[in-house]
């Protein structure tokens, strides 16, 4: 069984860059930059671990945990969340992110922590 991650970020660079460094470490890789789209997408491909931007436009990454967390199909689904934003590691954890990675983020701290939530 392949382990599926899914990547959303309204970043297209960071998702491109994202997918060709996680591709290699044998994960099957579902990208989207629309936030608005992104639960629906979870829903229907049930990842092992949703590797989540914090501040998107119309859906921010908060809102979209909430919602999957309240969502009994979907809510045991690990998240992680990727932020810039100073209080970025409070906003996530108190809306339910099983971690929390810090932009610019180290690649090797990054596949280290998606390892942890994909073993």
């Amino acid at each position: 069984m392949s382990k599926k991650l899914l990547i959303c970020d309204d970043d297209r660079d960071i998702v491109e860059m994202l997918e060709i460094v996680l591709d290699e470490s044998g994960f099957e890789i579902i990208t989207e930059t629309d936030s608005k789209r992104v639960l629906e997408l979870i829903s229907n491909t049930r990842p092992q671990l949703v590797l989540m931007d914090l501040w998107m436009p119309v859906i921010s990454g908060d809102q979209i945990l909430k919602r999957m967390r309240e969502d009994k199909n979907i809510s045991s689904i690990p998240v992680v969340i990727m932020s810039a934003a100073q209080d970025g590691k409070e906003v996530a954890l108190k809306a339910g992110a099983n971690g929390y990675i810090p932009k610019p983020f180290d690649i090797d701290k990054l596949l280290k922590r998606v390892n942890e939530f994909i073993s």
